[in-house]
């Protein structure tokens, strides 16, 4: 295939497409694979979760702003473009019962019409490949789960001339992924390779949490070779510092051990309108030869 490879990674938040898939990213880019990361949201409903920045009034009085600066920052770590759909962050209800999702947030958006907004983007940038949450969310935040949603819908639209014409010239992508980075084998694994080296594993909670939850186990398809792209990952990641303490449990395990027992990151082939073996190690399986 001569054709420019292109991948649009849909997410909901700034610092989402950091934590979900960012050494994919960056090794493709790496090989001159055009990347747009398709940010739905620009999470001004997210808590500060870095305790060295709790309490900033500047930062809690303009976090929209301060959000999108750490984007702008993790964008060019990762070498890849970004666009805002311009919806607003939902927050993450909690209590029981939960409280009513704010007036105009994403999730209430009707999901045909919010749909629109990524056919438009799908049709300009004209990716062959698009990542995106299943239909968890990943984990069941209201803005992941509708993010899902819309790029289900946009994913079979994008293609049909007759699905919103307003919104440009029809473009097929050929490939539909759900993000798996956070799996039980992967975390499994990290876990025991720390203990048998005598270490502290920050995963022991994780996995006590996975027996109380019966979750289903994920069919995960295709493992991406990645490894020598998690320092730039951990970069872009911290560039989200309202979101992400560099001294916490993300950055726990040493990076040598990471390289050595999973160099992969995980994904879930969820439609695909070309043929492709599984597993894959590839995103574009399938595409490049054709």
């Amino acid at each position: 295939m001569t054709e420019q490879l292109r991948l649009m990674a849909v997410h909901a938040h700034p610092d989402d497409e950091s934590s979900k898939g960012a050494a994919t990213m960056a090794k493709y880019v790496s090989e001159g694979v055009d990347v747009l990361v398709a940010t739905c949201t620009g999470g001004e409903r997210g808590s500060i979760l870095n305790p060295k920045l709790q309490g900033d009034p500047y930062i809690e009085e303009h976090i929209h702003e301060v959000r999108k600066k750490e984007m702008d920052e993790a964008r060019e770590i990762l070498g890849v473009k970004q666009e805002w759909l311009g919806f607003v962050d939902s927050g993450l209800p909690e209590g029981d019962p939960l409280p009513p999702l704010p007036d105009g947030c994403f999730a209430l958006q009707d999901v045909d019409e919010a749909a629109g907004q990524l056919v438009k983007l799908i049709r300009e940038f004209k990716p062959q490949v698009i990542t995106t949450y299943d239909e968890n969310g990943g984990y069941p935040h209201p803005d992941h789960i509708m993010t899902h949603k819309i790029t289900m819908v946009a994913f079979e639209a994008a293609g049909d001339p007759e699905k919103y014409p307003e919104a440009g010239e029809p473009w097929q992508p050929q490939k539909l992924y759900y993000n798996q980075g956070f799996n039980k084998p992967r975390t499994i694994a990290l876990h025991e390779a720390l203990l048998e080296r005598g270490m502290d594993s920050p995963y022991g909670e994780w996995l006590e949490r996975w027996k109380q939850f019966e979750r289903r186990e994920r069919t995960l398809t295709t493992y991406v070779p990645c490894a020598d792209y998690f320092e730039i990952r951990d970069k872009a990641l911290i560039a989200h510092a309202t979101q992400i303490d560099p001294d916490g449990g993300w950055f726990r395990v040493p990076m040598d051990i990471q390289r050595e027992v999973w160099p992969t990151e995980e994904y879930e082939l969820a439609k695909s309108r070309v043929d492709t073996s599984l597993p894959e190690d590839d995103l574009f399986a399938g595409i490049r030869n054709n």
